[in-house]
């Protein structure tokens, strides 16, 4: 990656006052970040209804153990999204600005820049679509958020470690995947939890509203998979906010991805991960519906960042060494297309 995203290694992160300062921080760029058009007006073109309900028959019919196959086949044909993207002159990306090592930002870093695996993703894109790196506007958008803000028109895409299913591809396009996790418990090192199990029995947990750990929390209790006697009413709008509360013994376990809670774990050496993943998922860039010259431009993106190491460098510099380098998430996911 080019020598001005250079990173400094954060420190610091660990314990409740750090963890309360960052939420607030990141409160702060939510409303101070600079927006160039309001919601539902002047966002990405749309290919027309027939894209949109082409796309929409396909997800009626997906399951999700198969919904990353569902994308659309790479080209750099372009087309009316895509222009008016470069005739604007910069792309709108919805990111996450507190996920340690996803998309964060570094207090050791003075210029205040986003870094991450995600945000190196978000700058090869706007490198392929308008030749610099650079031409990004990022804006913070919350867990429950990612799917309105780009429905509404006020972002192109949004690269927020978010999991391609079949009920978000009803409302969402979706790249190819770009990575593979699973869900996991993240509970403090001296608890009885010893995974997603019947050691979760009269204990509260907290995920994020619109998560699909809350999706599985939700269903499994239902069904009788986790005990009755579980809490999971303590919902989040920010993911991240799960660690405060867990932080401050509010909650007992925090349910959300294996990746994101690996970084996590390595701000915080009090809480640690209890027991394996439970499902198989994949992240994927959401785009709008209908916008389908971009969804293949970036798998076009994708395509060239696996095959010429950008994808294994940008692994390597933020998520090695919590995830390690022999992990199944280790490997950029073999992509399907319908």
């Amino acid at each position: 990656m080019r020598a001005r995203r250079l990173r400094a290694g954060l420190k610091g992160w660990g314990g409740v006052g750090a963890m309360a300062a960052v939420c607030a921080l990141a409160l702060a760029f939510v409303l101070l970040l600079p927006r160039t058009q309001p919601d539902g007006a002047g966002g990405p073109a749309m290919s027309g209804p027939r894209a949109a309900q082409g796309t929409q028959s396909k997800a009626d019919d997906c399951q999700d153990s198969q919904a990353q196959n569902l994308s659309l086949s790479p080209s750099g044909a372009g087309g009316p999204t895509l222009n008016a993207i470069r005739s604007r002159g910069y792309l709108t990306v919805g990111v996450d600005q507190n996920s340690y090592r996803w998309g964060y930002r570094n207090p050791n870093n003075a210029s205040g820049a986003l870094e991450g695996f995600d945000i190196d993703l978000v700058h090869r894109v706007a490198e392929d679509i308008l030749g610099d790196a650079d031409k990004v506007q990022f804006k913070a958008i919350p867990t429950n958020e990612r799917i309105p803000a780009i429905r509404s028109g006020r972002v192109d895409m949004v690269v927020r470690t978010m999991t391609i299913t079949c009920d978000r591809l009803k409302q969402v396009a979706f790249s190819a995947p770009y990575f593979q996790t699973g869900q996991q418990v993240l509970a403090p090192k001296t608890s009885d939890i010893t995974g997603y199990d019947g050691s979760l029995a009269g204990k509260k947990i907290c995920s994020a509203t619109g998560s699909t750990a809350y999706d599985h929390l939700s269903a499994d209790t239902n069904d009788g998979r986790l005990p009755a006697s579980t809490d999971i009413t303590t919902t989040v709008p920010n993911q991240l906010d799960c660690l405060v509360r867990l932080q401050l013994g509010e909650v007992d376990a925090v349910v959300t991805d294996g990746a994101l809670a690996a970084s996590q774990a390595a701000q915080d050496p009090t809480v640690a991960l209890k027991g394996a993943s439970f499902t198989k998922e994949f992240y994927g860039v959401a785009m709008k519906l209908g916008a389908d010259d971009l969804v293949r431009q970036v798998n076009r993106t994708l395509e060239n960042y696996r095959k010429d190491g950008g994808w294994k460098a940008s692994y390597g510099t933020w998520l090695s060494a919590t995830l390690g380098k022999d992990s199944p998430s280790a490997t950029a996911p073999t992509p399907a297309y319908r």
